[in-house]
């Protein structure tokens, strides 16, 4: 029997970014009766996490408004195609982004870079427990914690073993 797997097909155009801010996916993740929406500028692996009892459009849309104050602006975001970015995120979308890109379903390539933070901050920080929303204070704080471990000690292979507030010194950007 033959594999369905094709080994040389073309797998989707990944995102590439060329400057600071240029390329942000987000995406969300599931612990139980706690969701984590998360955003990252792929140039500079600087990420923004957030923790919200719901998934709907109106927490999609409260991650956004913080997103614009941590990001500023972009020239193109990317989300999967979850209801949480549709409706009232999706109205706000382009005060964030000159564009706005939904991956194709089952794609997981195309939103590789936050995928691979998801998969990090489960390993690293919160594992793949349940949780409930009266924990989101704490977990938040672990969170920023973890984050601040991420953006200032936590060296990438991808930056050539710098961290991203290295990065973005090198290009001014930095907040911190």
């Amino acid at each position: 029997m033959r594999s369905k797997w094709k080994k040389n097909q073309v797998r989707g155009p990944v995102p590439c970014a060329t400057k600071p801010r240029e390329v942000i996916q987000m995406d969300s993740l599931d612990f139980g009766y706690v969701f984590a929406f998360t955003g990252i500028d792929i140039f500079t692996k600087e990420v923004l996490v957030n923790l919200y009892p719901a998934l709907t459009s109106l927490e999609g849309l409260s991650f956004l408004q913080s997103a614009i104050q941590r990001f500023r602006h972009t020239t193109l975001l990317q989300t999967d195609g979850g209801s949480e970015f549709k409706d009232h995120f999706r109205k706000n979308v382009f005060v964030f982004a000159d564009r706005y890109r939904i991956a194709r379903p089952y794609r997981k390539n195309e939103q590789a870079y936050i995928e691979s933070f998801n998969r990090s901050l489960r390993k690293e920080c919160l594992g793949w427990g349940k949780y409930y929303q009266r924990e989101i204070p704490s977990l938040q704080k672990e969170v920023t914690e973890y984050l601040d471990y991420y953006h200032s000690k936590r060296a990438h292979l991808a930056l050539k073993l710098k961290t991203p507030n290295e990065v973005l010194e090198e290009y001014q950007l930095s907040d911190f």
